[in-house]
């Protein structure tokens, strides 16, 4: 009896200190979701992305964010085999880009870089800020993103699909035949219920920092402390702080004061990152403070994020440093400014502040013009200012004697990020200044986002679109520049002996944000969409048939392949004499009135195509062109049948209908030839059925016809062969052969004739198509043998209704 109660008491206390530990494991998870709040959330239904179209998406992540989750389902099936036998053109293609829209054929030197073979799979959730921003892949059916604060910046994060990429993106088509491909997509944005954690997982403290500002007439100080005296770690123990740098600023100093330690081993390592957590393996700044502060030249404006660690791992691995050391000490913080209008080294630079000037007559938004605060309501309808009268003077300090800088800041205001940054400096003489670009601080000629130096040293990126630069004139582009505070900085390169005389005409600057860089280049339309949210606008370029690119600068089609290839298309349609001539000659007004008007139409519709002369709309020239094309096909089959007038003139009716319609709806694709093939068929299928049926009855009801079922054999044998000499004496079957031929040829160049091969097909057989179509339905007109029905010559007269005549043998 006992050892039973003492198993039963055993099982007791078994169950007990389970249902425990999974009473705790339920509160740890409770706890942990319980850090995080679902930010935003949205979903976006399936969707079309048509062939050489572009959707984008953006996403806001704010500040508190501590994690995107990106789901993207498509249709596309795409494997490692097939990529490489898919042209670039064709390619789905998926990009991403932090701030603005990614525009992967931006130039020759992006489409090089694009790794377009590589395939990723599941998540990108432990890879590197770095492999995704700018980075472009191919489409998948399935695609899961989950990127962490670790690894991207707060702000405006931006997914870009492609249907096709390169110059002939933007280059106007007349025949569109590729394949478009749906997706849908779920984004949501996770962020940490209390600010004062943070992380991937919102289980890091972020300690506040205590701060006092001082300003005069030569310097402004930040200076900033922790509210705790004193901290101490331990270990692998870290302490991380937040600090927003509010404006421009010259320099950020990290210090350590007050620093106690148990062991000359230790070594106090702060990382320091700009908008992301930072850690031993991410980090942008990096210093053992023990030893020297960590500075932070030109730090950019926004919050960053100071870890502090007892050692660093390569200092851990290299000096041995013990676990249990114990490090402690009180942190400092400056940040280090100059008063407003100041900026350099001891505060001695201009910066100027511009003020936007919107576009005089612009209905689309953030076109403007940037102008000096106290210049901007004195430009008039000047779109430049000059530079001369407000460079910063020559510094006294030797060694800056041969650079100094002017600095100027813009403002790209939210939903602008679609706009492109149009930068000018223009003079009579030798420019002698550098320019440096940064976003969010002060640029240097080490840290700065874009540069031009001259034509032989410029930035590289594909956002940077270097124009007709020279030694008197600097033209350049920031492609899709994102949104938020410029700063431009001109570097002076003439030394301060030189006399103001000799120092060259005065230079000219000229900054705007303009939609479409160059205006499209003259040679396209510049227009705008918005992403999918319906909330921020951006721009493109819709180029005319022989330019592409994004700013329809790449000419695809000389000029004088443009014109023969024009001539050869226009010239091309008088092959539809050949079938017009012959339905007049034969007194078939209706065919001739057909194919008259199909070449007609073509031509003009062509015409209009290549750029000539547009006599009605583009759209209307279309339809009649491939309207009455599918029109003379298919009446070509009705006129080789012999039904009665009253069935050709319905089988008319129906096959206008069915022709409008495709001609309606995706006329250029490849299978209309097929569709009204077998229409054309058709009716004539249903011509001779007619004619079968009715010479049938009379032959069922004629005294040679007997019932008997030991004459059906032969009544069917004699009706068969009756049957071929029939068709024999109808056609002319070398001319049904030509015809076929000609017909084959013509579907064939109809299926090659491809949006992308277009003009490369035309440019060595651009007569084929035309020729051969209306040299098909020729040879099947002349096919026909027509039939004298001496019955009915004495009606000869009569005022019938007839589409086609078939007296050709008696005018032979």
């Amino acid at each position: 009896m006992a050892e039973i109660l003492f198993l039963l008491l055993r099982t007791l206390v078994v169950f007990s200190c389970a249902l425990s530990i999974c009473n705790c494991l339920q509160d740890a998870a409770l706890d942990n979701n319980g850090n995080f709040f679902t930010v935003s959330s949205f979903r976006y239904p399936e969707s079309e992305v048509r062939p050489y179209d572009t959707r984008y998406i953006r996403v806001d992540l704010p500040p508190w964010f501590s994690s995107l989750n990106v789901a993207i389902e498509s249709d596309v099936d795409i494997t490692a085999k097939s990529i490489s036998k898919i042209s670039k053109s064709l390619l789905p293609v998926i990009c991403f880009r932090d701030g603005s829209p990614p525009l992967p054929d931006a130039s020759t030197n992006a489409l090089q870089g694009l790794e377009l073979g590589r395939f990723f799979n599941g998540s990108f959730e432990r890879a590197q800020d770095s492999e995704i921003a700018q980075q472009c892949y191919p489409m998948q059916k399935n695609i899961t993103l989950r990127l962490t604060n670790e690894q991207i910046s707060p702000g405006a994060w931006y997914v870009g699909l492609f249907n096709g990429i390169g110059a002939t993106r933007t280059q106007g088509k007349m025949i569109v035949r590729s394949s478009a491909f749906s997706f849908s997509a779920n984004i949501s944005v996770e962020g940490c219920k209390t600010a004062t954690m943070w992380g991937p997982f919102c289980n890091q403290t972020i300690y506040p920092l205590s701060c006092s500002r001082f300003d005069n007439q030569t310097a402004s100080v930040i200076s900033c402390a922790d509210s705790f005296p004193s901290s101490c770690l331990t270990g692998a123990e870290t302490k991380t702080y937040a600090l927003d740098v509010d404006g421009i600023a010259e320099q950020l100093v990290i210090m350590a004061s007050n620093v106690k330690v148990d062991s000359n081993e230790s070594y106090l390592m702060c990382y320091a990152r700009f908008e992301a957590f930072a850690s031993e393996t991410l980090h942008d700044y990096a210093a053992d403070i023990h030893k020297v502060p960590l500075i932070v030249n030109k730090p950019k404006a926004g919050r960053w994020y100071i870890v502090i660690s007892l050692s660093g791992r390569e200092n851990r691995f290299a000096q041995g440093t013990n676990s249990s050391s114990r490090v402690c000490f009180s942190i400092n913080v400056k940040v280090l400014g100059c008063p407003v209008g100041k900026a350099g080294p001891n505060c001695g630079q201009q910066i100027y502040i511009l003020q936007a000037v919107m576009r005089r007559g612009w209905l689309t938004p953030f076109q403007s013009y940037y102008f000096p605060v106290n210049d901007a309501s004195l430009s008039g309808s000047s779109t430049n200012f000059p530079l001369e009268p407000i460079v910063s003077n020559f510094s006294s300090i030797p060694e800056l004697d041969t650079s100094t800088w002017t600095y100027f800041l813009m403002n790209i205001p939210q939903g602008g990020s679609g706009g492109h940054i149009h930068f000018r400096l223009l003079s009579d003489s030798t420019i002698q200044y550098e320019v440096y670009l940064r976003f969010g601080g002060l640029p240097t000629i080490d840290d700065r986002d874009y540069y031009y130096v001259n034509r032989t040293s410029a930035s590289r990126s594909m956002f940077f679109s270097l124009y007709n630069s020279s030694k008197e004139m600097v033209d350049f582009y920031i492609l899709y520049a994102r949104e938020g505070t410029w700063s431009f900085g001109l570097r002076q390169l003439i030394d301060s002996n030189t006399p103001a005389a000799s120092r060259g005409s005065p230079t000219l600057v000229s900054l705007s944000l303009e939609r479409c860089p160059r205006g499209c280049s003259s040679y396209g339309q510049c227009r705008y969409a918005f992403d999918a949210n319906g909330l921020t606008s951006y721009s493109f370029c819709s180029c005319d048939r022989t330019h592409g690119g994004f700013d329809c600068s790449i000419e695809i089609v000389s000029h004088q392949e443009h014109i023969v290839q024009s001539i050869a298309l226009i010239a091309s349609n008088a092959a539809a004499l050949l079938p017009a001539y012959w339905a007049l000659r034969q007194r078939e007004y209706p065919e001739w009135v057909l194919f008259t008007s199909s070449g007609i139409s073509s031509a003009l519709y062509h015409a209009c195509d290549v750029g000539t002369w547009c006599v009605l709309s583009y759209n209307v020239l279309q339809f009649m062109d491939f309207w009455l094309s599918f029109m003379a096909v298919v009446g070509t089959f009705v006129y080789l049948s012999t039904a009665g007038e009253a069935v050709k003139r319905t089988i008319h009716t129906v096959v206008a209908i069915l022709t409008a319609l495709l001609a309606l709806t995706q006329a250029t694709r490849a299978s209309n030839i097929i569709i009204v093939l077998a229409i054309g068929s058709l009716g004539l299928l249903i011509g001779f059925l007619v004619e079968f049926v009715t010479k049938y009855r009379s032959y069922c009801g004629s005294a040679g016809f007997s019932l008997n079922m030991l004459d059906r054999p032969r009544a069917v044998k004699e009706w068969f062969s009756n049957l071929i000499k029939t068709l024999k004496k109808r056609f002319r079957w070398g001319f049904v052969a030509a015809g076929l031929v000609a017909f084959t040829m013509a579907a064939i160049s109809f299926k090659v004739e491809t949006s992308s091969s277009y003009w490369m097909w035309h440019r060595c057989v651009c007569i084929i198509w035309h020729f051969t179509i209306y040299t098909s339905s020729f040879f099947f007109l002349c096919s026909k043998i027509a039939i004298v029905n001496h019955e009915n010559l004495a009606h000869n007269g009569a005022d019938n209704y007839e589409l086609t005549r078939q007296d050709s043998l008696s005018r032979n």
